[in-house]
């Protein structure tokens, strides 16, 4: 008995510490300069929305905001459509060559990205997709493959053999076994797999810094770290564009979460 009330409330302080710089951040972004300063952790007083239409209204977040959009769900989606193809593939083909051609995946996730810097700025820089979205997106797409085709290729090793079997005897091809038969099984894996990838594009600061020159093209972890350098003492609208960056996270998370969940324990029962 004593161990399980050990149990619940290391479970509260943990829940304590995670809670408390969401809250400080939540209700900084209600607050004006002054009331923060007089009372960091206080309840906002007066409750004001003036930090959130001074980030539209005196920046172009607007645009920041749908910069990220483009190049998150771009990078999503076609991360989603390769890596599960090539999953796919390399369950179908099993054996010794698919072993060999998922550790050379595999060994893209041992390789740094910083190491990776300076051919990829060199080599986007002769393709010409320097300071462009689009060319982001295909970075983005080619850094994340490794992580993908891992988590994708766990989650189809739980795809039923006989399903496909049964498809091919009633004339099947390949396609129509991935499109039809594999990609709604694994509904679940990819959403768990679209929310990871999601949340590491979203929050990346590391590729746009290497590319995106332009102010227009900024995606907001950039824009919000040129914004800090602009109003280095109003804490509050710098917190309201933390909040305003993570929203669309939270939305995501909490609309897939049960796809989330499921996911992962399907990818987790065979590996």
């Amino acid at each position: 008995m004593g161990m399980k009330w050990l149990g619940r409330a290391v479970l509260l302080l943990y829940a304590v510490i995670i809670a408390a710089p969401l809250y400080f951040v939540f209700i900084s972004s209600f607050k004006t300069t002054q009331r923060f300063f007089a009372s960091p952790l206080g309840w906002p007083k007066p409750f004001t929305f003036a930090n959130f239409s001074a980030m539209f209204k005196g920046q172009t977040l607007g645009t920041y905001f749908v910069n990220s959009i483009e190049v998150t769900l771009g990078t999503v989606l076609i991360e989603l459509l390769l890596g599960s193809l090539i999953a796919y593939a390399l369950f179908r083909l099993g054996g010794k060559a698919a072993r060999i051609l998922f550790g050379l995946f595999i060994a893209g996730l041992i390789v740094p990205s910083q190491v990776n810097m300076l051919p990829i700025y060199s080599l986007t820089h002769k393709l010409g997709w320097s300071d462009s979205l689009y060319g982001l997106i295909l970075v983005s797409v080619a850094m994340l493959m490794p992580l993908s085709v891992f988590m994708l290729k766990g989650f189809m090793q739980v795809l039923s053999t006989e399903i496909l079997e049964a498809g091919s005897i009633d004339g099947a091809n390949e396609w129509k076994l991935y499109s039809r038969i594999a990609l709604p099984l694994s509904a679940p894996s990819l959403a768990a797999t679209a929310t990871f990838l999601f949340v590491m594009v979203w929050n990346d600061l590391l590729i746009p810094m290497l590319l995106i020159n332009s102010k227009s093209k900024l995606t907001l972890p950039l824009a919000m770290l040129q914004f800090r350098g602009e109003y280095v003492t109003d804490y509050p609208m710098l917190l309201t564009g933390v909040v305003l960056t993570a929203a669309p996270m939270v939305v995501m998370f909490l609309l897939l979460q049960r796809y989330f969940v499921a996911g992962v324990m399907a990818g987790s029962l065979k590996g």
